[in-house]
């Protein structure tokens, strides 16, 4: 069984580039006993990329997002 992450908001600012390539392995290999493990990691990696963006750029495809284009 895997240990799925929980971080507050204040958790998030101190969050390491190891810790979010962790994140983004468990959810490549989708090796969850439940999907809502799976998706508490995928919400986890959602919050990270809007409060610590360059972070997560590698792993954007996991989210499905893509940059928007305003002009």
């Amino acid at each position: 069984m895997r240990e799925t992450l929980s971080l507050s908001k204040q958790d998030i600012a101190t969050i390491t580039a190891t810790d979010v390539e962790n994140l983004a392995t468990r959810l490549e290999r989708d090796d969850y006993t439940n999907v809502f493990d799976g998706l508490k990691d995928w919400h986890l990696l959602r919050a990270i990329a809007f409060q610590r963006p360059e972070l997560v750029e590698p792993y954007i495809y996991l989210l499905d997002l893509e940059p928007y284009d305003e002009a």
